[in-house]
């Protein structure tokens, strides 16, 4: 697995390279030949660089790109995606604050803001991919470039070369502009994890939040996780392993967008995007409106649509229907990225492969458990993430709950424990095991190198080639992100009082201290490999441990133990992007903060008018195929199950008490795997990510999964066979494929939400035919429709 899979651990990768092994040859003779010419030739990361050609990334290719046999060798480390991904060109001249900055800024950090908010209410996990809002913003700035009068040459009308119409339009619309613009909205499109509490509350206990109160904790649970970020960039951003293989079809679309716009190779791989991304923007009105059969195809269910197994294994394509082992998805919201962080084109192949081997375990597990009928589980739907009574019926939650949402434990003796259905029980099983995984993971992989990082912190300065570009622009004072970590901890704690969540100071100190601990060890794998798991279920299981009986202060419990994580990961990502693209860490910081309050304010407006429109659908277990209440549902049912009877349903002894010992489980899964990579180092034990592969045991408890088979295929055919055989090809177009893919999709997402699926109010459904059946004994890919 040597050329499928990116470098695991933090090392340097100058002195471990297996296409180096012979390379002093070669590289004595490119340096003499460069010397000849009195040229200029730079050593990184173990890689010689013709620095006078280090912008002609994706002309022919260099001599830093081909291998002992004279062909292009693959991407297989972190210096080669930092040198031969990415350029290392810069223009410090480039206007940023600039009057485009600023319109299309906040303008698209609104759209993004209501735009997220609104694929949170979706059966499928979707966010806001940055693509998107890139594309979006490339288009509207070149728009802006022609249209608005200046002394710009690009400007159809013509003005006085002054400031007043420099401001307005001093020329063509620049690279650093747009990044600016992407990470600003970006920023704001980012749905807080508060959003779940708040619709929780709503729909399950009845409570509003206050708009001031509500609006405020959303500003603040964000901005802790900005504070945290600011803090570990000098760890997780400036270094060459922080690679974030995640951000690369951004940066390369950013880079065919606008360097060398003169070069043959950049005009055709201009054209290879505009002709993919109208491309798939038309494809996706089929499965996604005319033909949503489309999105899953089941050989297995058209030949048996009345067998109810069928469904459970093979069914798929609607929500909470089946395992979708072996469908066929042709839609790419589901088969591509959806948005996130783990996709099919740019996330490496020891990762996918990690992730796919737990799903596979995850069909089997979950079958297993409903044939042998373990903890009642068919009495329960097969997949659900509610609560019930052991006869199978939605159990009530507000029935054990006295008036100010505490535990009344004489209502819980006549109502019960509740039960889950086995698939969600597997499914936080999973994810309390692989929490311990990762630490373990960390401290053996990782720890020796991190700990090199924090020894020569004060004495030794970073050799990253794009860190180095960056020098020359004043960085921003950790003292900075300090104040607004510390400010918004104290807001933090007056909110929580002010919503009455029942949550004391103490906890929620408790909460914040458990997510500065994780934010360098997540953090690492999500730079390393593309993989960030969560933390929430440790934090709900932490919550009920330290406030039990208080489910809504369980919920702010997790807001504050998990989001500081999951927003850091986000914001990491974006100043990783800035570093890539040459973007002032000041301008970075200041993009980011304006992005965060927008997105506040208005991801707390959409909710309402979302909760109002479409309340009793999102109370429906199985919802629609265009909203769900899925993850509001989940969100809940966790809050109850950790926050009001953590003590009596996970107590040594019951029929959950095992599920708090996962996590000493996890902490000893990756310890085989390191011991047999110290044995047989060339056996490739270093490829299997532990914390990914026992996190996805429950990947399948929720959503849509008739995407997985076909992501699979996706990822092998683009993460070995193309680059591992097509190597120029995967260089020059792979992650372009990728960012014109996922942006097509997420516009016509947006378009078609409004357009015909209610988004604006009324739906306008497709008539029925072959490929888009009526409700009732049949779902959209004709497995049997499940009633149990």
């Amino acid at each position: 697995m040597a050329n499928t899979g990116v470098v695991p651990t933090l090392r340097d990768d100058s002195k471990e390279h297996s296409f180096d092994e012979k390379a002093p040859s070669r590289s004595n003779s490119f340096v003499d030949e460069k010397a000849a010419r009195n040229e200029t030739v730079e050593a990184v990361g173990g890689v010689l660089i013709d620095t006078d050609d280090i912008g002609e990334v994706y002309d022919s290719p260099r001599l830093i790109d081909l291998g002992e046999d004279g062909k292009e060798r693959p991407i297989q480390t972190s210096a080669d995606y930092a040198v031969r991904l990415v350029s290392l060109e810069d223009d410090p001249t480039l206007r940023i604050f600039t009057f485009r900055l600023w319109f299309l800024g906040l303008g698209l950090s609104c759209f993004g803001a209501v735009l997220g908010q609104i694929f949170y209410f979706r059966p499928q996990t979707i966010t806001v991919s940055s693509l998107f809002l890139q594309i979006i913003s490339f288009i509207f700035g070149k728009v802006m470039e022609v249209v608005i009068p200046g002394p710009s040459a690009t400007a159809r009308i013509k003005t006085p070369d002054n400031m007043f119409w420099r401001f307005f339009n001093h020329g063509p619309f620049n690279l650093k502009e747009h990044v600016a613009i992407t990470i600003m909205s970006s920023t704001a499109s980012a749905s807080s994890l508060a959003i779940s509490i708040f619709a929780s509350q709503d729909l399950y206990y009845n409570v509003k939040v206050n708009p001031g109160v509500g609006i405020f904790t959303l500003i603040a649970s964000q901005l802790i996780g900005y504070g945290l970020a600011g803090i570990m960039r000098d760890f997780l951003v400036y270094p060459t392993f922080a690679m974030y293989p995640q951000v690369m079809p951004q940066v390369q679309l950013y880079d065919t967008l606008h360097r060398g716009q003169e070069a043959i190779m950049q005009k055709k791989r201009m054209r290879f995007f505009w002709i993919v991304f109208v491309g798939i923007f038309v494809w996706e009105w089929f499965p996604e409106y005319i033909a949503p059969t489309l999105t899953g195809i089941s050989i297995f269910c058209l030949a048996d649509r009345k067998s109810a197994w069928v469904t459970r294994i093979f069914g798929g394509a609607n929500n909470n229907e089946g395992l979708g082992a072996l469908a066929l998805c042709f839609d790419w919201a589901y088969v591509g990225s959806g948005g996130g962080t783990i996709g099919a084109m740019f996330t490496p192949l020891s990762t996918m492969l990690s992730l796919y081997a737990g799903c596979a375990v995850c069909m089997i597990v979950f079958c297993a458990t409903y044939v042998s009928n373990t903890w009642n589980t068919q009495n329960f739907p097969f997949l659900s993430q509610l609560l019930y009574y052991e006869n199978g019926t939605e159990y009530d939650q507000l029935a054990i709950l006295n008036p100010d949402l505490t535990l009344n434990n004489t209502l819980l003796e006549q109502q019960g424990l509740p039960w889950y259905a086995a698939s969600y029980l597997l499914y936080k099983v999973s994810r309390t095991i692989y929490i311990g995984a990762s630490v373990t993971h960390f401290f053996l992989w990782h720890w020796p190198a991190f700990a090199e990082i924090l020894k020569n912190y004060r004495t030794k300065e970073c050799d990253d080639p794009h860190y180095q570009k960056m020098k020359i622009y004043k960085e921003v004072s950790n003292w900075y992100y300090a104040v607004v970590f510390l400010v918004c901890a104290a807001l933090a704690i007056g909110l929580s009082y002010a919503a009455n969540s029942g949550l004391p100071a103490w906890a929620l100190i408790v909460a914040l201290i458990f997510a500065a601990f994780f934010v360098p060890i997540i953090g690492t794998l999500n730079a390393t490999v593309g993989y960030a798991p969560l933390v929430q279920n440790l934090m709900q299981m932490l919550g009920g441990a330290l406030v039990p009986g208080k489910p809504v202060a369980n919920m702010y419990f997790t807001l504050y133990g998990e989001n500081p994580v999951t927003q850091a990961l986000l914001l990491l990502q974006d100043l990783k992007t800035g570093q890539y693209t040459k973007i002032p860490p000041r301008v970075t910081f200041t993009v980011q903060v304006c992005g965060t309050v927008i997105g506040g304010i208005l991801n707390y407006v959409i909710m309402r008018v979302v909760l109002n429109a479409q309340r009793t659908i999102l109370l429906d277990v199985q919802g629609s195929n265009i909203w769900s209440g899925q993850q509001v549902q989940s969100y809940n049912s966790d809050a109850v199950a950790w926050g009001a009877l953590g003590k009596p349903l996970y107590a040594t002894g019951t029929k959950y008490g095992f599920v708090p010992y996962m996590l000493l489980v996890g902490l000893l899964v990756p310890i085989p795997f390191w011991l047999a990579h110290k044995k047989w180092p060339k056996f490739g034990f270093n490829y299997v990510f532990t914390p990914i592969l026992v996190a996805e045991l429950g990947f399948l408890s929720v959503g849509i999964n008739s995407s997985v088979f076909t992501t699979f295929l996706v990822a092998c055919f683009s993460q070995y066979y193309l680059r591992k055989y097509h190597a120029t090809w995967f260089r020059k177009y792979n992650f372009l494929l990728s960012a014109a893919l996922d942006g097509g999709t997420e516009i016509m997402i947006f378009v078609s939400t409004f357009a015909v699926n209610g988004g604006s109010g009324t739906a306008h459904p497709f008539p029925n035919w072959a490929l888009n059946p009526a409700p009732g004994e049949v779902n959209i890919d004709y497995c049997k429709a499940l009633n149990d």
